[in-house]
């Protein structure tokens, strides 16, 4: 029975990032504006999702008092595509969700602190039924594959919400949501027929509503407080922890005579990505609010148990929390932007009416073709998900013998897949985020229309019909703020049609990678195998000459093709590389025969000449690599170069060091020239020392001392971000082998060096290994100690030593 006086605080953090892979090779490519780390998704990883698995609570020395998983104490939900990609490529901050929630069924009466998402982030009340139902649908699914148990709440994208979303959350038994204090229409308390309307978003936040629909069926709906959510994203709530908690606690009514519910929510990345160590005052207000007996801190699960709605609402439809005027900022020149500029956006509305145009147009093609397949192809879609979640052949066989024919022919299994892959681009398309920004040639809009780019490319091999002249020119009427960029058009030709890619394409990409590294018989590629049928390599000089026949299989879609390719390498980044689809194996041999033939007498011309005759003059250079390998490759020569004129740099250095060093002892500044000098000589010396295998103090140091004798600005971010990961790695070690106190009493005496350069390391993995160390290892060293165990004595006070480097309170 509920208590009329309880006080519950709820916070809530929606996590979240557009899917942002390229739709050919299923990666995330490199982003420069993530710099140090290779894409958004791994920089706001590194800044928000894991800090928050593991976030501090100091004391008031700044020491480590405590760490804890936020995620377990509070209501929160992360995007599916997200979870896909931490799943892959950050899986300690993965799991460490997944185990939050397992946790929080312990601190919240056996209620869950997760909660789903719609899929991608559709904007729901613009989806039609078809997409509504698989997003829904989708989103259920990927929460039960990934928490293991069945979702009560789903959060609306944007919260954007008509009567028709809430139906569709109610149908798949989704028990509530979280909308904006402005979304609500209109109230009433239950049993009584007269409405009371709400006007400027002035409804009572601190109780759930039930919302009755029109099947009959109902909703429980919360609206967050208003104020508090926008102080904590916008005005500087999270500054001070005590501050944040302070200002939920003095949010209550006094003797209200009932129980009152606190609640806020918020991006989730307000808490360490938009604001530095937001996660920490988190985490403070957390605390304070679970030592505080007269409040308890619930999620919306654990509270709607105890505390059955009194009230009725309505909501004004097509609304969202962040559109002044619904859902306008997903379509029209509403005036919503995020810039303070002059830009328009009138490019919304033709976007998508080019982007429903595609979808109603692939869909009959996708009903027609899937028809010969399966009974409905809409459930096959919607089941679909199960392949999303497990992409290997067994998986997928499943999905095939559940809701197929008996038997599938090879080719039609592909043609199947490439039909269910073409609806799955038709809906990331629609992903919010294209729509969000001011400008149509920002990287969110290129990105939906990537997926389009790919919604046309599959209609075309599947069907045989070319949509993508009518797209681009429905696009024309898309009119772009740039100077340089006309409209929608534009942008689509110079900055999507370009990264489409085939099966030739990675024919490509793997004959000229080829030609700087060596792959095993079978190689893996992004979304695709590489199985290597005939492979010659000839070498004369510097001169190399690669001939081959491979077979490619994506992974996605099933479709094989053999391609012929070779490649004449001159060194450096100068090559010489022609594809082609494989005709048969007289064909090859004649090429082999005749390139290999003149490559051995030296005939480097007629090499080029007949590689233009057999691959029809298509010829492919280092540019035609995918973007992440073109970087790595080029840093694989640079190497050399950097070899060459860090040897010019040295000389320089040594050359002149008397002169330069007078003139830093009478404080006089060095000349432009060579203060760049003495900071590459120096910079580049301390990154070798630290990426090191074997690590020599003794020159870190001598390094160190050399550094703080000039004035010149170091690469404080770039020589952090190495020192960080060196340390890490150590940490790592001691914690594999926690006896091995040497290597602690090297990790403090890295620390020491290199806190007089003021560099800014990132310590959050080294100082979680050493609180695991704290909890686990250390009381035991620590009573061996008090028994006289000499060597015990020497860990813990090498231990403590490091952890005084660490700022880590053992008191």
């Amino acid at each position: 029975m509920a208590d009329n006086n309880k006080k519950y605080i709820c916070l809530h953090g929606h996590f979240y990032q557009p899917p942002r892979e390229n739709p050919w090779l299923e990666e995330i490519e490199i982003q420069d504006s993530a710099h140090p780390y290779r894409n958004w998704n791994e920089r706001i990883t590194a800044e928000c999702y894991a800090p928050n698995s593991a976030s501090r609570i100091l004391d008031d020395k700044g020491h480590i008092r405590d760490i804890i998983n936020n995620y377990s104490k509070m209501s929160f939900n992360f995007g599916p595509t997200l979870l896909a990609w931490l799943e892959r490529f950050s899986p300690l901050v993965y799991n460490a969700i997944l185990e939050a929630d397992k946790i929080s069924l312990g601190n919240f009466s056996g209620h869950g602190a997760a909660i789903a998402q719609a899929y991608n982030h559709m904007i729901l009340p613009l989806c039609n039924e078809r997409d509504r139902r698989t997003q829904v649908a989708w989103g259920i699914a990927d929460f039960e594959a990934r928490f293991k148990r069945k979702p009560e709440g789903m959060w609306l994208p944007e919260t954007a919400v008509n009567t028709a979303s809430l139906e569709m959350l109610a149908e798949f038994g989704i028990q509530f949501t979280i909308l904006a204090p402005r979304q609500a229409k209109r109230i009433r308390r239950k049993g009584e027929k007269s409405w009371h309307n709400i006007k400027d978003a002035n409804i009572d936040s601190q109780q759930a509503y039930d919302c009755h629909l029109p099947s009959g069926k109902s909703i429980v709906l919360f609206f967050y407080d208003g104020p508090i959510s926008h102080d904590i994203a916008f005005a500087g709530l999270l500054n001070n922890g005590e501050n944040f908690a302070a200002r939920l606690i003095n949010s209550f009514p006094k003797d209200s005579g009932q129980s009152r519910l606190v609640t806020a929510a918020t991006d989730g990345e307000t808490f360490g990505h938009h604001h530095r160590f937001g996660n920490m005052a988190l985490s403070y207000c957390l605390h304070l609010l679970e030592s505080n007996k007269s409040i308890s801190n619930t999620i919306y699960g654990e509270y709607l148990s105890q505390n059955a709605p009194a009230f009725e609402v309505e909501i004004f439809e097509d609304s969202s929390w962040s559109c002044a005027h619904g859902v306008e900022r997903w379509r029209s020149d509403c005036g919503c932007k995020v810039g303070n500029n002059q830009w328009q956006q009138k490019w919304r509305a033709p976007l998508r009416e080019s982007l429903d145009w595609l979808r109603d147009t692939t869909a009959h093609h996708f009903e027609n073709g899937m028809a010969g397949f399966c009974q409905d192809p809409w459930q096959a879609r919607d089941q679909y998900i199960s392949v999303l979640l497990d992409r290997s052949q067994l998986s997928i066989e499943k999905y095939f013998a559940n809701y197929f024919r008996a038997t599938l022919a090879k080719e039609e299994k592909v043609r199947a897949l490439k039909l269910l892959e073409l609806e799955r681009h038709a809906m990331f398309m629609y992903t919010s985020c294209g729509w969000f920004f001011d400008e149509i040639s920002g990287i969110e809009t290129v990105q939906i229309l990537r997926y389009a780019a790919r919604v046309i490319q599959l209609t075309r091999e599947v069907v045989g019909i070319d949509l993508e002249d009518e797209f681009i020119r429905r696009l024309e009427l898309a009119p772009s703020n740039m100077t340089d960029v006309k409209n929608g058009a534009d942008v689509y030709r110079r900055y999507v049609k370009p990264s489409s890619i085939s099966l030739l394409n990675v024919g490509v990409h793997f004959a000229i990678l080829s030609a700087f590294e060596k792959f095993p018989e079978t190689a893996h590629i992004y979304c695709y195998t590489i199985r290597t049928l005939v492979s010659h390599e000839y070498e004369i000089g510097k001169q190399r000459l690669s001939i081959g026949r491979v077979l490619i299989r994506s992974l996605i879609t099933w479709e094989e093709v053999e391609v012929d390719f070779s490649v004449l390498y001159f060194g450096e980044y100068n090559l010489n590389g022609g594809v082609r689809y494989h005709v048969n194996s007289d064909a090859f041999k004649a090429m082999h025969d005749d390139l290999h033939h003149c490559f051995i007498k030296s005939d480097i011309t007629q090499v080029i000449t007949l590689m233009n005759k057999y691959f029809d003059k298509d010829n492919y250079s280092l540019w035609d690599l995918f973007k992440n390998e073109q970087g790595k490759v080029l840093n694989q020569i640079f190497e050399s170069t950097m070899d060459v004129i860090s040897a010019n740099f040295r000389e320089i250095y040594e050359h002149y060091y008397p002169l330069m060093r007078i003139r830093s002892d009478i404080k006089v500044s060095l000349p432009k020239a060579l203060a760049m000098t003495v900071e590459f000589v120096l910079t580049r010396d301390m990154t070798m020392v630290l990426e090191n295998d074997f690590l020599d103090l003794d020159k870190l140091e001598r390094l160190a001392q050399e550094m703080r004798l000039w004035t010149f600005t170091r690469d404080k971010e770039n020589l952090g971000f190495v020192a960080g990961k060196r340390v890490e790695k150590l940490m790592a070690h001691f914690y594999a082998n926690p006896h091995d106190i040497d290597v602690g009493r090297s990790i403090a005496t890295v620390l020491r060096i290199l806190r007089t350069l003021s560099l800014d390391i990132d310590l959050w993995k080294t100082q979680n290994y050493y609180f695991a160390m704290f909890k686990s290892i250390y009381p035991i060293m620590n009573e061996k100690k008090k028994q006289g165990e000499e060597s015990a004595h020497h860990w813990v006070a090498g231990f403590e030593n490091l952890g005084r480097y660490l700022k880590v309170a053992l008191s």
